[in-house]
């Protein structure tokens, strides 16, 4: 979406899946896509969206339980009824589902719900579990204990890689951060010249071969 110019969950499926494929053909290495709700609201719909990712190069995809346009976390027996359809339709491609429980990221604290959910999404075919924005020991080894490899996202200030990893965690998520560190580079860098008619050549985001990099004539 930063790419694009606009926010999360702006974007729509066909721009997704022609972007996936962008990304697929620029890496050997396997792709992972956030699908966000897998843009559809019927079974054969997130089916449709599996096989789009598939044929674009995908790797794996993760289906979350934030509805935008309710502005609320969905029923968990429907959440769990549309992580079975894409769990369906990911076995049939060989993709990994990574199923994300957002509670958390919304202001519905209540790990006990987060684990219900969680719980529920493995036994209906998920093969990862997200829950954005818990990273204690204690929430992030319960989670783990459900017997499916825990994805965790890495913030800012918070525990360290190596720290989650000791906490049971299996694979790190960056969200956006990267892209908008790199954006807040480019807008700064741009106040600058804006302001002073020149690049900033010591702009604290910029050392060593960053440097070199973006000051070079060559």
């Amino acid at each position: 979406a930063a790419t694009l110019g606009r926010m999360d969950m702006q974007v729509g499926r066909d721009e997704l899946v022609a972007h996936v494929a962008v990304i697929a053909a620029a890496t050997p290495l396997p792709l992972n896509v956030d699908s966000e709700r897998c843009f559809a609201e019927t079974a054969d719909g997130i089916a449709e969206t599996v096989h789009l990712l598939a044929d674009a190069g995908a790797a794996g995809f993760s289906i979350e339980d934030w509805n935008p346009a309710t502005g609320s976390i969905d029923p968990i027996d429907v959440a769990t009824e549309r992580v079975r359809a894409a769990a369906t339709a990911a076995a049939e491609r060989g993709l990994v589902l990574t199923a994300r429980c957002e509670n958390h990221l919304h202001g519905v604290d209540d790990f006990d719900d987060t684990m219900a959910r969680l719980r529920s999404y493995l036994a209906a075919g998920a093969e990862v579990l997200y829950a954005p924005r818990i990273w204690s020991a204690e929430q992030i080894g319960a989670v783990a204990a459900l017997g499916a490899p825990v994805n965790v996202l890495l913030l800012p200030g918070g525990p360290t890689v190596e720290k989650l990893a000791a906490r049971g965690a299996r694979r790190i998520s960056v969200g956006g951060s990267l892209a908008n560190i790199a954006y807040g580079a480019v807008a700064a860098t741009a106040q600058h010249l804006l302001a002073n008619g020149t690049y900033d050549a010591d702009a604290p985001f910029l050392d060593g071969d960053l440097k070199k990099a973006a000051f070079t004539t060559e």
